[in-house]
């Protein structure tokens, strides 16, 4: 049996914090969102982890040229492959709520089955092989994502969402951060969840 993970202590902080920089950017978070999503309270212990998280999540939405569908995609492939039951569940709601990604395509990442659509498909496949392989994707695996209609620019492109989602993830596993109210309606929890 394997030794769990260990639950870091430090707390969760609001708008109110004592410390100026974890005001100023949950204050932020919040008049963008309506809220301060629990996983961004967390991270919020060092504001420069939730700084730059934000930041790269901001300039992958904005810069990275995949349709919003799309980067869902990248998102949830990326958080199931690290077992991360908290950014399921988000992805999932927003995948379904804003940026219109169909469900039996969101039903498939989050069960590990074959995804309904190959543009799809072929970008889920390529994040897998690029976060599995820890940057080193085979030449079938980047011919085939580039025969999908994606460029190379997007190779580096799915590193930055790598990078924002190992920011998420991990804090997540060491927070055991609790779902949001807002995202409870999509939990996730299969087996593939385990400390790995």
């Amino acid at each position: 049996m394997s030794e769990a993970t260990y639950r870091l202590q430090l707390p969760k902080h609001d708008a109110n914090a004592s410390n100026e920089r974890v005001r100023a950017v949950l204050a932020e978070v919040r008049r963008r969102s309506g809220m301060i999503p629990n996983m961004y309270a967390y991270m919020a212990n060092a504001p420069e982890v939730l700084e730059t998280y934000l930041s790269g999540y901001e300039k992958f939405r904005s810069l990275s040229g995949f349709t919003p569908a799309e980067q869902e995609v990248v998102f949830l492939t990326i958080s199931y492959e690290n077992g991360c039951d908290y950014c399921m569940a988000a992805h999932s709601v927003i995948a379904e709520a804003k940026s219109k990604v169909p469900q039996p395509v969101t039903e498939a990442i989050r069960d590990g089955a074959p995804i309904p659509d190959a543009k799809l498909a072929a970008l889920a496949a390529f994040t897998r092989a690029m976060l599995l392989t820890r940057g080193r994707p085979t030449e079938s695996d980047v011919h085939g994502f580039l025969r999908a209609g994606y460029s190379e620019k997007q190779v580096l492109d799915v590193i930055l969402a790598i990078a924002v989602k190992t920011l998420s993830n991990y804090s997540n596993h060491l927070f055991a951060t609790p779902l949001d109210d807002a995202f409870k309606a999509r939990k996730w929890a299969p087996a593939a969840v385990q400390d790995r």
